[in-house]
């Protein structure tokens, strides 16, 4: 873990589709301590496992399905007797959700199945696109559909333990509506947790409702696996931009993820395709990119970071439309902190100075700058730990420790830069914008700025 993030590790996602709430303790544990030997703030993802849209389990562990053959799923079935014949389904409303000529994929679209009719709790199917069949494998209908209910009672318990862990974000998987993001932080603020909400976006009815999923989510994450199997995936590197553009308009958070370096699992580089598909992400305004079986399960999880990073890095070089001020351009504010934020990225734009410092409660200031492309790093001062944490998902935000309470407050400007200039973050004589409050520890109550020359 210490090496992981000093290769480059911002944030880590714990699945909670695998393990135990003791597992997810130690491993929460560790990543803190890590970060703290590292002296870096690094923000730690819950992901809620969500609707358990699988096949069970086959006698033999595997079958082969031929092409032309058919095939049934078949909630009834004992739960650990499937053969080339048909398996056993833990989705229990697969019959009253799909009719015949359905295509249903199953493993990622690895395998292609054609719903032939449906009797009782058995869905008798045709094998279009045959192979290899594994146990406990997803399965989606093409087009979306399904009407699993994204919160389980699993989720919900995790997401009472999420709250107990302190963790920074939690992840809502299979979202279809704003509605499950709703009830998702309802069940998280009554559960005393204060975790930013992320919204997976993976079902055809999420990108059905998008706009709305996104202004009830904190950020949003294109999961281009199941996405990709649900919507097909000659649309999907346009759907991915149209993600991307929308959450950044709508100033929420934007993380690209699955297979971004798949080849990492097995190999020490990745594969041109892999360079480009990062990069554009980038390029694209994504504020985060993510790996998943290269860090969890990989041979090279160190080198796939550095890897990752170092395209990141390379991205950044380049010019992209995103987020430029005249995007706002019409806009009314709905608060003097966006508007000062506003104001601060109209100017750097303009006048190109080394630095932004933002003095801020939750990082609310620092997000709305992000949102604006400007190449100028935000420096995010605060005295909380857990905002420290958070905008680290935030695209070119660094947090910085700062208590507020403790220096002169008529010498405030003088201590920020001197900090700065300690961290080898600007030099003697770079202009520096700064804005803060009248009042410390007033949440929303930035309403200054100041340009100033160290």
């Amino acid at each position: 873990m210490a090496e992981l993030i000093e290769a480059g590790t911002d944030v880590v996602r714990i699945n909670c589709s695998h393990g135990s709430w003791d597992d997810r303790g130690r491993q929460i544990r560790l990543v803190r301590e890590a970060a703290a030997a590292a002296g870096k703030h690094v923000a730690i993802i819950g992901d809620l496992q969500g609707p358990k849209i699988r096949i069970n389990r086959f006698r033999e562990g595997c079958v082969t399905l031929a092409e032309g053959s058919r095939f049934v799923l078949d909630t009834a079935m004992d739960p650990q007797a499937g053969t080339a014949d048909g398996v056993g389904i833990a989705y229990e409303r697969l019959p009253q959700d799909v009719s015949p000529g359905d295509s249903l994929l199953l493993d990622d679209g690895n395998i292609l199945l054609t719903v032939e009719r449906v009797a009782g709790t058995r869905v008798v199917c045709v094998v279009v696109a045959g192979g290899d069949l594994s146990d406990n494998k997803g399965i989606n209908r093409q087009g979306g559909g399904l009407s699993a209910a994204a919160l389980t009672e699993k989720d919900r318990e995790d997401i009472r333990y999420a709250a107990g862990a302190g963790l920074d974000w939690l992840a809502v998987s299979f979202v279809r509506s704003a509605a499950d993001m709703v009830e998702a932080r309802e069940l998280l603020r009554k559960a005393g947790g204060d975790a930013h909400l992320i919204a997976k976006i993976e079902r055809s009815e999420a990108v059905t409702n998008l706009e709305s999923i996104i202004d009830a989510s904190d950020a949003v994450m294109v999961a281009r696996g199941d996405l990709g199997v649900e919507t097909g995936y000659a649309g999907l590197t346009g759907l991915q931009k149209k993600i991307l553009r929308l959450t950044r308009a709508r100033r929420k958070v934007a993380i690209t993820a699955t297979q971004m370096m798949e080849s990492m699992v097995h190999s020490r580089v990745p594969t041109r395709a892999e360079v480009s598909d990062v990069a554009n992400a980038v390029m694209d305004g994504t504020d985060a990119v993510m790996l998943s079986a290269e860090t969890a399960i990989g041979d090279f999880p160190v080198r796939a970071v550095a890897a990752m990073a170092e395209v990141c890095l390379g991205a950044e070089t380049y010019q992209f439309s995103a987020g430029r001020p005249r995007d706002r351009a019409d806009d009314r504010f709905q608060s003097i902190n966006e508007a000062i934020a506003m104001a601060v990225m109209y100017t750097a734009n303009h006048l190109q100075p080394q630095a932004i410092a933002a003095l801020t409660e939750t990082g609310s200031t620092a997000l709305w700058m992000s949102r604006v492309r400007s190449d100028i790093p935000i420096f995010a001062f605060t005295r909380h730990e857990a905002t420290c944490r958070r905008v680290q998902l935030y695209r070119g935000v660094y947090p910085v420790a700062f208590d507020l309470s403790r220096p002169d407050p008529s010498l405030v400007n003088q201590e920020l830069l001197a900090l700065m200039r300690k961290r080898g973050h600007i030099d003697e004589g770079d202009l520096v914008v700064i804005t803060k409050g009248d009042l410390t520890g007033v949440q929303g109550g930035t309403n200054s700025m100041k340009i100033l020359r160290a």
